[in-house]
């Protein structure tokens, strides 16, 4: 397929509509005008890309309807396609996808758009960063595991577990983890087990996390709870 390919669906769509369509109007693909209304701008291209958001962006600095222009996959959407309807929504830009052998869909017409805040995410967020010890995470890696706020709450039941199996309310206590008998319960990594009722201890695995994060748990001033060092 090439660039050109599209204009034919494109101009009887908008014709359809009542616009009269003209292509290459300066270094607008595409310009669509219908009686006395503001003129509409189409940019087409073969793929969704950074250098077709840019050229709508720039029409924008011209006309205030501008669409983007695009082929339906072959092979459908890719996973992103929420998100690429997200950002041409906050830029205000419309997105038409071009089908040759069916026509055109409208999957997002140019507009106004104020962005409603997910304040229970950010809310959580907030938290997150509240209740987390230091900085323990390297930003801008991936594939390795992120100390959370709950991971160092669990090593601090970890650490409180040490000497021994413990009441949960004793291990909330000690570990200063209010919610210590629900993450114990839980067990999210395996690391506790329960001996009796309300009893708690460290699983095999519990013990071999105890001694890998020793470091991390020194950070958290906890090391004594492991050498069974006095204040």
């Amino acid at each position: 397929m090439k660039e050109a390919d599209l204009y034919p669906p494109l101009k009887t769509f908008l014709e359809a509509q009542g616009y009269e369509v003209k292509a290459e109007i300066g270094a607008c693909d595409i310009m669509a005008v219908r009686g006395e209304e503001p003129p509409v701008i189409v940019e087409m291209k073969l793929s969704f890309s950074l250098a077709l958001v840019l050229q709508g962006v720039q029409r924008q600095a011209l006309f205030d309807t501008v669409y983007l222009a695009v082929p339906v996959p072959k092979k459908g959407w890719p996973a992103r396609y929420k998100d690429i309807v997200s950002l041409c929504q906050r830029l205000s830009l419309g997105l038409l996808a071009v089908d040759p052998g069916a026509g055109v869909e409208a999957h997002l017409d140019p507009g106004p758009y104020l962005p409603r805040r997910n304040t229970a995410r950010a809310g959580r967020l907030l938290r997150e960063f509240q209740r987390r010890v230091g900085d323990p995470n390297q930003g801008g890696t991936t594939g390795v595991k992120r100390m959370t706020a709950y991971r160092q709450d669990a090593l601090r039941c970890l650490a409180a577990l040490a000497a021994g199996p413990l009441k949960g309310a004793d291990v909330a206590h000690r570990a200063g983890v209010a919610r210590a008998t629900d993450l114990m319960r839980a067990d999210h990594y395996g690391w506790f087990e329960r001996v009796a009722l309300g009893i708690y201890g460290l699983s095999p695995k519990g013990r071999t996390a105890l001694a890998d994060h020793v470091g991390e748990i020194g950070r958290l001033g906890l090391a004594r709870e492991i050498t069974g060092e006095s204040t």
